[in-house]
């Protein structure tokens, strides 16, 4: 599938600000499944400086400044980018079991192995709580796979939780999200990143978008109106395979990736400081539109 993506970012200040020092992550990334062909980012007002560079887990960064004093900061990224299918269900019944994965990890030092032990322990989001363990215990089984464990969370935290985009935003805790059995995208991916890392499991967050007009006679899939996530399991041999707990599928032609890291705060679209008071209106709009080949 070939798409045409627009993400744009809009902060209204109730006062005159100065000095906004922003970083963005709002490039979607070159994959083997995905081909960006064109990427563009427009800042208003004009910036004073814009750099870009890649962070530690390899995502396209742009550090932001914009020094005139204004109101308004408007972000726009527009990306045209190519999306192959990944096949993953195919891999389910050829992944490795915990023990084989966890032998692997203490055996290699690689840097795809270095990766996958960053996202094998707490983050600064992601707290190991004895209730996600609890959550993921259950689903555990003799002569499981790891990917069979993920597929089988996946299912149950679509069914047992409910999508809700008025009951959390960016912080709420992850506890709170186990204790009412609610919340949105990000945090179904990063509950299904606690309870795995919670049996030892390397998992991490992914960052991007869906389709927002889907085919014809094709249903429209939970959180296409805004920046999407979904979480990633590294399995030795096949690499990280990505699995969307909100619609209970696997990411594939329909999912476009932008970033990932060890959680949501790894990867936040837009953040920044700035002088002046910080009280603001933001408008977040997203469109996934596939183009003709």
């Amino acid at each position: 599938m070939k798409y045409q993506l627009i993400h744009q970012t809009e902060y209204r200040y109730a006062q005159t600000v100065a000095n906004s020092y922003n970083l963005a992550w709002l490039t979607p990334r070159q994959l083997p499944y995905q081909q960006v062909e064109h990427c563009s980012l427009s800042v208003n007002p004009a910036p004073s400086l814009i750099q870009q560079r890649s962070d530690s887990f390899g995502n396209t960064q742009h550090f932001i400044h914009v020094q005139p004093p204004h109101k308004q900061l408007r972000v726009t990224s527009r990306s045209t980018l190519q999306v192959r299918p990944r096949h993953n269900i195919l891999k389910i019944r050829d992944a490795t079991d915990c023990n084989g994965l966890f032998a692997h990890l203490r055996r290699h030092i690689d840097a795809t192995t270095l990766d996958a032990l960053l996202c094998q322990h707490a983050s600064r989001m992601i707290p190991l709580l004895p209730a996600a363990k609890a959550l993921i215990m259950p689903l555990m089984q003799p002569g499981q796979n790891i990917l069979q464990l993920a597929q089988a969370l996946n299912q149950l935290i679509f069914t047992e939780f409910q999508y809700d985009p008025e009951f959390s935003t960016v912080v709420t805790p992850l506890s709170e999200v186990l204790a009412h059995k609610r919340g949105v995208c990000q945090d179904f991916a990063q509950l299904a990143i606690s309870c795995l890392r919670c049996v030892g499991i390397p998992a991490r967050y992914v960052s991007g978008y869906l389709e927002t007009r889907p085919p014809e006679g094709q249903p429209r899939l939970v959180g296409a109106d805004a920046s999407h996530a979904w979480f990633a399991v590294f399995e030795p041999t096949l690499g990280w395979i990505d699995f969307d707990p909100t619609n209970n599928i696997l990411a594939d032609e329909q999912h476009l990736t932008l970033a990932w890291g060890r959680d949501y705060a790894d990867v936040v679209p837009l953040k920044g400081i700035l002088h002046g008071n910080g009280e603001h209106q933001l408008s977040v709009a997203v469109d996934v539109v596939p183009l003709a080949e």
